[in-house]
């Protein structure tokens, strides 16, 4: 079975311009800036969790450039500088990130906050236009390395019911896109966690997907 992912690293964004948190596997057949910290100075959230927010609740865009919503120019720099660090050295640690939240800022989620600032002083050497002064950190129990591999996992599984797409809930675990028969099942849910590994398992329901010419998938 292929699976396809969508990848939203730098271009996730508060006001949900783009796209969410983390990747999503895909079964193929199924306002003012805030302040700026002082120059050169990474904010840690220490103890604070991934920021969640609702990507369902439309919200103000963070910015307009020549009247089209988009993020702010010094939050995207940063970001784009702090996802490509994330992908490459430092993917042990990373888990995902929200650019302009809140506007002009970046919020960076990381499992361990020391490897966290290394990241970003990492990203300001490759990219100097990149201001970690912009750059928040924060925990999650996860890196996305980790919530991919289960993701892979769990794509491919034969429980009875279909798992048309698998996302990292920011840092925290999994979701499941599954059937309104799978979200009701406990016996779906227990092989899902099983097959996890331990990583946490949050199933949802969600409508098949079409493939290229706008055929429904089918459940396997």
């Amino acid at each position: 079975m292929n699976a396809s992912v969508a990848v939203g690293l730098a271009v996730s964004t508060a006001a949900v311009l783009l796209t969410g948190c983390g990747n999503v596997v895909r079964n193929d057949r199924a306002a003012p800036a805030a302040p700026a910290a002082p120059s050169g100075e990474t904010q840690p959230r220490a103890g604070r969790p991934c920021p969640v927010f609702d990507r369902t609740t439309p919200q103000a865009p963070p910015t307009l450039i020549d009247g089209t919503p988009a993020n702010t120019p010094g939050g995207e720099r940063t970001s784009q500088a702090v996802g490509a660090q994330g992908r490459g050295a430092f993917a042990d640690v990373y888990s995902t990130q929200i650019t302009d939240h809140p506007v002009g800022r970046v919020a960076l989620c990381v499992t361990d906050l020391a490897r966290g600032r290394l990241l970003v002083e990492a990203a300001h050497a490759a990219d100097p236009e990149a201001d970690p002064a912009r750059v928040d950190l924060y925990l999650s129990a996860y890196s996305r390395r980790t919530l991919d591999g289960v993701a892979d996992k769990l794509i491919v599984l034969e429980a009875g019911f279909p798992v048309y797409s698998v996302s990292g809930d920011h840092g925290a675990g999994v979701e499941v896109g599954t059937s309104e028969e799978g979200v009701r099942s406990a016996e779906f849910k227990a092989r899902l966690e099983e097959a996890a590994g331990g990583v946490p398992v949050t199933v949802t329901k969600e409508e098949p997907g079409t493939d290229l010419v706008g055929k429904p998938t089918t459940a396997p």
